[in-house]
């Protein structure tokens, strides 16, 4: 009887275990071609969500301007000017001073060069004049060899400057839009939806806008924090162009890998042509040692609390983004986490024995309206 008994339930098992992996099976498989569908409409997706990683840093001021009484086209028009001046005078911020002392720093990378050769020529290498003579010409022979794929990799870099330019463009004219009938957008999407998608779609909506808007505010602040000590580092050793730096390096905070090496170069070519190479390799020192802080300690602990996601999770999530999509993934790698987090947990209220009935109290996502 024993027997018997223990063999249905290892049927019943199987068939429980079968039923789960294939349940499972195809919501990856819808994933997958849920992923598939953005990727080839990656144009459009890129632009929209650019605008609306723009649209929560700028819709606290917007609806401060609606709530004193501004029209919302005027209110979402003042903000996006001012949004675009802001960026040109940052952007004005870090070239005038650059260009203003172009002619130093090229004259310090000839004096550079120069010194470079003269140390491969001493010991311990003792590298002859002729030797790095023949290095260059064969260098420039390499390079003239290589024309054809200079020219090539010009022009992609020119067509990915036109495609940045007007990913730019639509990004902008979206945030207006998002800014202009944002609060519209509920309302709208609960008329549309039928039952009770009509209450848990929206309430997942705007939960996700508040999450999405904690992710770009932490990333503005773990930006700032990372300029405030650079800035410091580049102050205490005398390095030129501090401002500029501080302002580049809180901006490129938010391009996840390649942002900061950016900024970390420019910072390390900077003091080595102005003060020499012992303030560059401190300068070098400084900026990794702020990068590990940012990466394994404040970039986790500032996102873990304004996301509702434990560290480790923020680290996997940007580990897991880089290497299925690169740059765009880890920029994207955290925010999508907080999300499936936002309908998970929201998914286990609803599913809870005694469900609480959602409400809403906050400004509804700024997104667009179509009728």
């Amino acid at each position: 009887m024993s027997a018997t008994l223990s063999s249905r339930k290892a049927a019943a098992a199987l068939r429980t275990a079968a039923r789960v992996s294939a349940e499972a099976l195809l919501v990856a498989l819808m994933a997958g071609v849920a992923l598939w569908i953005v990727g080839r409409m990656w144009s459009v997706v890129w632009p929209l969500v650019v605008a609306l990683f723009l649209t929560t840093l700028t819709w606290p001021l917007t609806r401060f301007l609606r709530r004193h009484g501004w029209p919302p086209a005027v209110a979402a028009g003042a903000v996006t000017v001012s949004f675009v001046l802001l960026v040109a005078g940052i952007v004005a911020l870090i070239a005038v001073p650059v260009a203003s002392q172009s002619g130093e720093l090229s004259r310090g990378v000839v004096e550079g060069i120069q010194r470079l050769r003269e140390w491969a020529a001493g010991p311990p290498l003792n590298i002859g004049e002729d030797e790095i003579s023949g290095a260059l010409d064969t260098a420039m022979a390499r390079v003239q060899d290589s024309v054809g794929s200079m020219v090539t990799a010009v022009a992609t870099g020119v067509g990915t400057v036109f495609s940045g330019l007007v990913t730019a463009f639509l990004a902008l004219f979206l945030m207006f839009f998002f800014l202009k009938d944002g609060p519209r957008f509920v309302p709208w999407l609960t008329r549309q939806l039928p039952g009770r998608l009509a209450v848990d779609v929206p309430v997942v909506v705007e939960r996700s806008w508040y999450t999405l808007g904690a992710f770009v505010r932490s990333q503005a602040f773990v930006g700032i924090l990372d300029a405030v000590l650079i800035g410091l580092g580049l102050w205490i050793l005398d390095v030129p162009l501090v401002l500029p730096l501080a302002v580049l390096t809180f901006v490129s905070a938010f391009v996840p890998i390649v942002g900061a090496l950016f900024a970390g170069l420019v910072a390390v070519l900077i003091a080595l042509v102005s003060n020499g190479v012992t303030d560059a390799l401190i300068v070098l020192a400084v900026i990794v040692v702020v990068q590990q802080l940012e990466g394994n300690v404040f970039q986790p602990m500032i996102q873990s609390r304004g996301l509702g996601l434990h560290a480790a999770v923020v680290l996997l999530a940007v580990t897991l983004g880089g290497s299925l999509a690169g740059i765009v993934g880890s920029l994207l790698a955290v925010p999508v986490a907080a999300l499936v987090a936002v309908v998970w947990n929201y998914l286990r209220e609803q599913l809870g024995e005694d469900s609480p009935e959602p409400e809403s109290d906050e400004a509804p996502a700024p997104v667009p309206v179509t009728s």
